[in-house]
């Protein structure tokens, strides 16, 4: 009996330690990992889908229902939503019972911001299921990337990926579908993360923005400990940095947020506690801003059964304006670390503008009424376990997406379009400071003109792929080869999803022919990304 016993514990030991192949390896289960995924199954690959946490779905299901499609007045962009995409939210819309009113939707091209919207639970559910009816993919949770020797090459083409619980997998081609870009840096392919100057691509609306006008304060807030007194220091929350010069390049890059979501429905709802280390002193900043008039509303409900998913719809209210600049490249514990102490000052901000008498009494009222839900994130007490990672990695390669291919009037035309980039250039604040003696955000990019200056832009599938010198054998549709403000008009998570989709079928091209993806036949690849339905230019009214 011990003997069987002893058989038994080695055999259930094995996968942790034993090399597993696969045609595919995907690494991130994000919502680009997870459509990648089922995609090269549809391919007839096997896929060994990879996620170093213990959920698929990416921001999808750690906050973000209210999804970027058809928000704003200005301009209609679901028609960019094809292929498994838009499955995805026809899934959706069938846990919903309202596929009827989807379709309808779609089929007459009309505006419903509503019907595209989610619970993370729910969106999980859909994930979940869709990679259990592929019998070709297999998902292996709680594997991370070891930090040092994570990744094997042989010349420019990678041959196998070692984590951290002694698992070894070998695959023919690989995905990096993270949002913070871990496996292409770990092979050895050139990245950037900072804000490169506007000279270096010949943009207009990159590096240091010294006219920051979007989501700038309202009410002029004296930054110093000792109001008038610069000797006396600064208050939290705002940088010991310069302005420096407009349009120079900066290591900065626009703050995190976590995708909370909230109930006020008594039987779902869990109160935001007061933090074990609250400092009353982290929100003089909040603070000063009501006593001089301002306003911080509270967050609405924009989610079904009276949800919400607050991101940063007040400067004082989500972003951690400053203070992820090296996440993308920070260590594991690092990053711990940064979460750990962004979730602190946002459960207090909450607590602040629930309870602090500095916050008028009606204000408390409306903030207090908002609680974690007891139905999401259900491992993590309510918690998000992600930031929302706004910029990661960026792959520098032979081609570069810029400003050049979204801007309005004389575009760079994209001439290998493989998905619908539908966003306008969309940057939060990078840096809170001084400026003029007042507290000052500086950085926000968004669609400012009287007239849109933008154009939805073909995805390149040339900014997918790395240096041929670099690795012959690796996408990624989440880190691409992008500028920063480029960068922010393709940072949506269904252009993740759209260009995932043609990652994973330019990858099996490559693998029918045996080719290194950088030659993989555009018009063969259009012709096969067309027949499933995926959107590659502006459809005709």
């Amino acid at each position: 009996m011990t003997r069987r016993l002893l058989f038994l514990a080695a055999l259930l030991a094995l996968p942790l330690h034993a090399a597993t192949e696969a045609d595919i390896c995907i690494y991130g289960g994000t919502s680009a990992g997870v459509i990648a995924a089922v995609q090269a199954s549809r391919e007839g690959r096997s896929v060994i889908l990879v996620e170093p946490g213990q959920h698929l779905g990416g921001m999808s299901v750690e906050g973000l229902g209210g999804t970027d499609i058809d928000n704003h007045k200005e301009f209609q962009n679901s028609p960019a939503v094809g292929g498994l995409t838009l499955e995805f939210y026809r899934r959706i819309s069938a846990r919903y019972h309202r596929e009827a009113k989807f379709d309808e939707m779609v089929r007459q091209r009309l505006k419903n911001s509503s019907l595209w919207g989610f619970e993370p639970h729910v969106a999980e559910s859909v994930f979940d299921d869709w990679v259990r009816e592929s019998p070709r993919i297999t998902v292996l949770r709680g594997h991370r990337l070891k930090e040092k020797d994570g990744v094997t090459k042989t010349g420019p083409r990678i041959t196998a990926l070692h984590f951290e619980n002694g698992t070894e997998v070998r695959a023919r081609i690989f995905i990096d579908a993270t949002y913070e870009g871990d496996l292409l840096a770990f092979a050895g392919i050139s990245f950037t993360v900072g804000r490169e100057g506007n000279a270096k691509y010949q943009e207009t609306k990159n590096g240091i923005r010294t006219d920051t006008h979007h989501g700038q304060l309202d009410k002029r807030i004296d930054p110093y400990l000792t109001p008038g007194s610069p000797a006396s220091g600064l208050i939290f929350g705002v940088q010991d940095s310069p302005l420096g010069q407009h349009g120079t390049a900066d290591e900065s890059i626009q703050g995190y947020a976590f995708r909370l979501c909230l109930t006020k429905n008594p039987a779902n709802r869990i109160p935001i506690e007061k933090p074990a280390a609250y400092d009353p002193a982290h929100y003089e900043l909040q603070r000063r801003y009501i006593a001089a008039g301002g306003v911080i509303s509270p967050p609405g409900a924009n989610l079904p059964n009276g949800k919400t998913d607050p991101g940063s719809w007040h400067s004082l209210a989500g972003n951690f304006t400053g203070w992820n600049h090296r996440y993308p490249v920070a260590t594991y514990a690092e990053r711990e670390h940064m979460l750990r102490t962004s979730r602190d000052y946002i459960q207090g901000v909450y607590w602040f503008m629930a309870h602090d008498p500095a916050v008028p009494e009606a204000q408390r009222t409306t903030w207090s009424a908002w609680g974690r839900c007891k139905d999401e994130f259900t491992d993590n007490d309510g918690w998000p376990r992600i930031f929302y990672i706004r910029n990661g990695r960026r792959m520098v390669s032979d081609f570069v997406l810029t400003e050049a291919h979204v801007r309005k009037a004389d575009p760079e035309p994209v001439t290998d379009s493989v998905g619908l980039i539908w966003w306008p250039p969309d940057l939060h604040h990078a840096r809170r400071i001084v400026k003029d003696s007042r507290v000052w955000n500086e950085g926000a990019v968004f669609n400012e003109s009287k007239e849109a200056d933008w154009i939805p832009c073909g995805i390149p599938y040339r900014a997918l792929v790395p240096h041929t010198s670099e690795c012959t054998n690796l996408l990624t549709p989440t880190c691409p080869s992008s500028s920063y403000v480029a960068y922010g008009a393709y940072r949506i998570e269904f252009t993740f999803m759209i260009a995932a989709q043609s990652a994973a079928t330019a990858a099996s091209l490559a693998l029918d022919h045996s080719q290194d993806i950088q030659q993989v036949s555009y018009p063969a690849l259009r012709t096969r990304l067309l027949k499933d339905a995926q959107i590659l230019s502006v459809p005709q009214k």
